[in-house]
């Protein structure tokens, strides 16, 4: 034990669980936790300018391998109910975020009698969107709240937990003990039932894979290869299982999309292996039988009756699957070349969307194999989530089902802080951008040189073409006024650029990654653009 402040406890028990970065913003219910990390050098801290960017940017760290998991600190009520769209967002893609939150007077609490940034149930206000949340009274709970709260991070479905800590508890005195980590326990499969799913397997006359993003975050990529390449199996991803497998790999069928994509139906697929997926596409698939490896429980069987669960890490299980798929029978001919045809056929199968197609192509050619990209909920963002090669895991991040407008900048820092040495690439359209365009200054403050490409038509763009195509061009509250977007950059301090059309954006893209010197915007001008959904 030793005598310390709530704030202290706070400070030195999150660096002790590996918390090496802290998105925030400070406050008056935070000073003593303020004071005690000025006295922690070993955590950066990172100030937004908006408490919704403390969340994003946390989501993004977190999502990129940053070193430990990405951290948001904001006072109590409208800076946690602002960094609630964050936090959301990483509930949505199963993202682990540790989030630290003030609270108003200890004895207050409860009380509703307008005290600053109150809010009453706050703590039940946010469970919604974490995994776990607790309030913390006493600074000698401190050092548990904060171990439990990494445990729960490290162990099952990785989504966000919450603390909430008053500023008297912060600011008292007391004999405190602190906790040690404990290495996380990943969920181990039922053997009887890998051994049932590798018979099943092996009988299967033409197997797939469905893979989400619950193989990404669980780092099965080597796993879920040898499985494919065993079975011959063709790997079809989610966006947020995009990179588990590389997209060069010749057992790869790309990302799955929801126009028209029967791809099970269309290949005559009999068993489905569905990894780190919740299926959340019925209308796919057409009587196939499904193995269904998930970590969370109530994913299993959600969304099919006739699924064969497993409960297990996918990294773990898949490595036992591949264990018991060897000892069961030998590895199947090569099957790669059915597996192009069935690509190709998709392809064919598709219609090519212009202007997205080319300019997404622009940016895949600018960038390096491990650069990362952040798909914003704009026209060329919805367009790259089936069409945007990827190579390696933890490099292509979006919002999940949240489907967030302004998510795409503060996650692409979060990102960059990751990974400095990496290419990042946000891209947004001019009405989701000017969400969180203030996180210009804290790029330009620290450093963060992350580059965002905002395409510009001057509205928001889905809302309008459907305003045009399905309401007879009645058009009210899509049409926007904008910045000039290469001043406000240099206003900020940051390099704002203009590129007209898909070869000036490669050319102008791959000379800013290349040198990787300061935050950059670049406006790239367009049209109207057709739906990517039909």
């Amino acid at each position: 034990m030793a005598e310390m402040t709530g704030g202290q406890a706070l400070m030195k028990s999150l660096y002790l669980e590996g918390v090496r970065v802290i998105f925030g913003l400070p406050g008056v219910q935070l000073y003593h936790a303020m004071d005690a990390l000025y006295k922690e050098p070993g955590i950066r801290f990172i100030t937004t300018r908006h408490e919704q960017a403390t969340g994003y940017m946390a989501d993004g760290y977190s999502r990129a391998g940053g070193e430990g998991i990405g951290t948001a600190l904001m006072v109590p009520g409208p800076g946690l109910q602002n960094a609630s769209a964050g936090i959301g967002t990483a509930y949505a893609a199963s993202s682990p975020m540790m989030v630290v939150c003030g609270q108003i007077e200890r004895d207050m609490i409860g009380g509703d009698r307008g005290m600053l940034h109150e809010v009453n149930d706050q703590l039940e206000s946010i469970k919604p969107v974490t995994k776990w949340a607790q309030r913390v009274l006493n600074p000698t709970d401190i050092p548990e709240a904060v171990h439990e709260a990494f445990r729960q991070l490290k162990t099952g479905r990785p989504r966000p937990v919450e603390i909430e800590v008053p500023p008297e508890t912060l600011a008292e005195l007391a004999d405190v003990e602190l906790r040690e980590p404990e290495e996380p326990k990943r969920i181990q499969a039922d053997g009887e039932r890998v051994e049932q799913a590798a018979k099943m397997l092996t009988e299967a006359k033409n197997p797939l894979i469905w893979v989400g993003g619950g193989a990404v975050s669980s780092g099965a990529s080597q796993a879920l290869v040898k499985v494919a390449e065993h079975l011959q199996a063709g790997v079809i991803a989610t966006a947020e299982g995009k990179g588990a497998i590389s997209d060069k790999h010749p057992l790869a069928l790309g990302a799955l999309w929801l126009r028209n994509d029967n791809i099970a139906k269309a290949f005559d697929h009999d068993v489905i292996l569905a990894v780190g997926t919740r299926m959340a596409a019925p209308n796919l698939l057409g009587g196939q039988k499904i193995i269904q490896i998930d970590v969370d429980e109530e994913e299993l069987g959600r969304n099919y009756e006739d699924t064969f669960s497993i409960l297990g890490d996918a990294r773990d299980t898949l490595e036992q699957l591949h264990g018991a798929l060897s000892a069961q029978s030998s590895a199947r001919p090569d099957r790669s070349s059915e597996v192009a045809d069935q690509r190709a056929a998709r392809a064919d199968a598709s219609i090519t969307r212009e202007p997205q197609a080319s300019l997404l192509g622009a940016v895949r050619a600018a960038m390096p194999d491990d650069g990362i990209l952040v798909a914003g909920m704009t026209q060329v963002g919805y367009y790259s989530r089936a069409y945007f090669p990827v190579y390696e895991p933890r490099t292509f991040l979006t919002s999940s089902y949240s489907g967030n407008l302004g998510f795409a900048y503060p996650t692409a820092l979060g990102a960059k802080v990751a990974q400095p040495d990496k290419a990042v690439v946000a891209l947004s359209g001019d009405g989701g951008f000017l969400f969180n365009s203030q996180e210009l200054a804290t790029a330009v403050q620290h450093g963060i040189n992350a580059v965002v490409v905002v395409f510009n038509d001057n509205a928001f763009g889905n809302v309008m073409r459907d305003q045009v195509n399905r309401f007879e061009s009645r058009i009210i509250g899509s049409k926007l006024h904008n910045p000039d977007f290469v001043k406000l950059a240099e206003a900020y301090g940051a390099r704002g650029l203009k590129a007209s059309g898909p070869e000036e954006l490669e050319a102008t893209l791959r000379d800013v990654l290349a040198a990787n010197d300061a935050p950059t915007l670049i406006e790239v001008p367009v049209g109207p653009m057709p739906t990517p959904f039909e």
